[in-house]
């Protein structure tokens, strides 16, 4: 009879944890993450990443399974190439809350992920993006941001840091919505009371799993209720200082297969 295995579900983030800086997975986490599944094993990306960003990373990995996009606004089926589960932002309520935002710190420039397989990212004059490998598409002015429904706002500040715009936004933002930070020059706006914890509990009911054989892996403020709502959450040696200081266990960096140093031991 075969061991039970430690963990049945392995959550990773992708950016600044599962992929390295120039957007690769190693061919030391694909092989570990491909013995994981051949053990028994789910491997599940939970991601800030919308579907249609998300797409392409889940093709290399040969997934045709369910992936966590969008901070947990979206449940999407790689096989089918459809959403099981998707939450909106109201738009109205996003321009209130950009507006709350700037009445304390000057102008903001932001951008938007359209809810869809098939959804863009919009970017308003001045936005740059952080990541520049993901497509996006330049508008106008503001107010072409909310032609479609969206699933989140992604925000910039010329002068303040992330943690900065983040603690701000939060403040000038209550109940409108969820404030996030996703990684460097990433403070998001989503749903209120949606998180990755929301996306991944969802996908593990989905897939038969228990929180308890869940383990996750993350980098950012944002993977903190991933950890929270995991049996044993992992954060990366690269990781922020606010996931670190609730992580189960710190490993390698992003670069060094942080990961696969995890995995190469639940799974030898």
């Amino acid at each position: 009879m075969a061991a039970p295995l430690a963990y049945a579900l392995i959550a990773t983030d992708l950016d600044g944890t599962l992929l390295r800086g120039d957007d690769t997975l190693s061919d030391r986490s694909k092989a570990v993450l491909e013995r994981a599944t051949a053990a028994g094993a789910q491997h599940l990306v939970v991601t800030g990443r919308p579907a249609p960003r998300t797409r392409p990373l889940l093709d290399d990995l040969g997934s045709r399974g369910l992936a966590v996009c969008g901070q947990g606004a979206q449940v999407y089926d790689a096989g089918a190439d459809r959403l099981l589960f998707s939450v909106t932002l109201d738009r109205e309520l996003a321009e209130t809350a950009l507006g709350k935002i700037e009445a304390e710190v000057g102008q903001v420039y932001a951008a938007v992920d359209q809810d869809g397989v098939d959804g863009l990212t919009l970017i308003e004059p001045g936005y740059l993006m952080p990541h520049p490998t993901l497509p996006a598409v330049r508008v106008e002015r503001r107010d072409d941001l909310w032609c479609e429904p969206i699933s989140k706002v992604l925000l910039r500040h010329h002068a303040l840091s992330d943690d900065e715009l983040a603690a701000v936004a939060r403040e000038a933002v209550g109940s409108l919505a969820t404030v996030t930070m996703s990684g460097p020059g990433t403070v998001e706006l989503q749903p209120l009371g949606v998180t990755k914890a929301t996306g991944l509990a969802l996908a593990a009911e989905y897939l038969g799993l228990a929180r308890t054989s869940t383990i996750a892996f993350g980098d950012m403020p944002n993977d903190i209720p991933m950890f929270r709502w995991a049996a044993h959450g992992v954060a990366m040696a690269n990781a922020h200082p606010e996931l670190k200081a609730v992580a189960d266990e710190v490993t390698t960096s992003n670069e060094d297969d942080g990961i696969a140093v995890v995995l190469e031991r639940l799974f030898s």
